[in-house]
């Protein structure tokens, strides 16, 4: 990443801003609750010193969205040697807490990027954290995917493989190369996983049905490395690495993209299957313009397809042969209520409804826009609000229905804040 532009080259990029693109960011304790007040100030991350912004959190912990200069959309819509986004670095002040400064925020145009940074206590002494995120892979220089089989042998004494696919609450991500003991592990939740990874693969200015070709091929992969334990098996303690040798990029504290974050909603409960095998397959893919991967996915070759009308599936056989196809996990970890599988609005009633507003309720305590509910089992117009606020606060449609997305997006931040009140007592 180029930290140092100066003179001529700071005037060529800043001038190059020809569009623009959104960000909104929030801001956390180290235990998950919205810090309000935070001070964010915003710069070019080619020139740190001039601030460009200064926004402020509200009481769900985010800030306004602001709108940011950025490279035309083109350079992202194609191959090309020029940068398709722009870098910001964030400082992030607030009372109580250690500054903290996030160097390469990416920025695409007529996109919305979304930026989450958390805050540790303040403690005499101590010095700011500071994340430095690294170029996108399609714009940067990564080694090469080491190919491997994409279905695993699991009939090896000894190994361990789980009965079913299951969405795990937490996988454990290794921040480098397997045999690199110094690399850091890092639990994180599944889908912010998948989400870092698809927007540290591709760009969101690509097609839906690219995105969700994309993000389905990286939760295949992912869940394979679930499924057969495949580190674990080699005595790791990690269920997969950010090297995209091995595996593919994770980058500590990166932004995503409202329109991957979206894809990823839609489709978190599935992966991809052949006929017979019981295993997520293996998906594996490379960008398809530096590096060529017959019967892989080719990143740029797959936008190409979006562009030309290709569904997400189409897309996938192209390059995966006629038998694959999309099935659903068995299980999704972590979470107190499964789906009930139809759509709860104005006028449902009984226990899921009932188990919702209980969750809201609880949510309301560290988000206290969600308004307080009266847990009657009945959909009424107060409901309906407090699953509008809910679904603003966290990034979704306010539609005031209880969908999927809904549904398991209320079940993650339910958990969240009751460990938290967990931990406070």
């Amino acid at each position: 990443m180029n930290m140092n532009l100066t003179g001529r080259h700071l005037a060529a990029a800043q001038t190059d801003q020809t569009d623009r693109g959104g960000l909104q960011v929030t801001v956390l304790s180290d235990r998950n609750a919205p810090v309000a007040d935070a001070v964010v100030d915003i710069s070019y991350t080619g020139d740190p010193m001039n601030t460009l912004e200064e926004l402020q959190t509200d009481t769900a912990g985010r800030t306004e969205v602001v709108a940011l200069g950025t490279p035309p959309v083109e350079y992202s819509l194609q191959p090309s040697s020029s940068m398709p986004y722009s870098e910001y670095t964030l400082r992030i002040t607030a009372p109580g807490y250690e500054p903290a400064v996030v160097s390469g925020t990416e920025v695409l145009s007529g996109e919305l990027s979304l930026q989450t940074i958390r805050l540790r206590p303040l403690s005499e002494g101590a010095l700011p954290d500071r994340i430095v995120v690294p170029e996108h892979t399609l714009y940067g220089s990564y080694p090469p995917k080491i190919a491997e089989a994409e279905i695993k042998p699991v009939n090896v004494s000894g190994e361990l493989v789980l009965d079913k696919v299951v969405v795990p609450e937490f996988i454990v991500v290794h921040d480098g190369p397997p045999r690199d003991t110094s690399a850091g592990d890092y639990y994180i939740r599944y889908r912010d996983y998948i989400k870092n990874v698809v927007s540290s693969e591709i760009y969101a200015t690509w097609p839906h049905e690219t995105i969700l070709a994309n993000v389905l091929a990286i939760q295949s992969f992912t869940l394979n490395r679930v499924y057969t334990e495949w580190y674990r098996n080699q005595r790791y303690d990690f269920t997969i690495t950010s090297s995209t040798a091995y595996d593919q990029k994770w980058s500590l504290g990166r932004n995503i993209f409202q329109s991957i974050s979206d894809a990823v909603d839609e489709v978190f409960l599935n992966y991809l299957s052949r006929p017979n095998v019981r295993q997520p397959i293996l998906t594996q893919y490379c960008d398809g313009q530096r590096i060529q991967c017959p019967n892989w996915l080719s990143q740029w070759g797959s936008a190409d397809l979006g562009e030309n009308g290709y569904d997400a599936l189409d897309i996938l056989r192209y390059y995966y042969g006629d038998t694959i196809y999309i099935n659903m996990a068995e299980e999704v970890s972590g979470v107190p209520e499964s789906y009930p599988g139809y759509l709860l609005k104005v006028g449902a009633a009984g226990a899921e409804v009932l188990k919702i507003q209980e969750q809201l309720n609880a949510i309301s305590d560290s988000y206290p826009l969600i308004p307080k509910l009266t847990p009657d089992g009945i959909f009424g117009e107060r409901t309906l609000e407090a699953i509008r606020t809910f679904q603003s606060v966290f990034g979704l449609t306010p539609d005031g229905i209880v969908g999927p997305r809904t549904w398991y997006r209320i079940q993650e931040v339910y958990v969240a804040v009751t460990r938290l009140a967990e931990n406070v007592v």
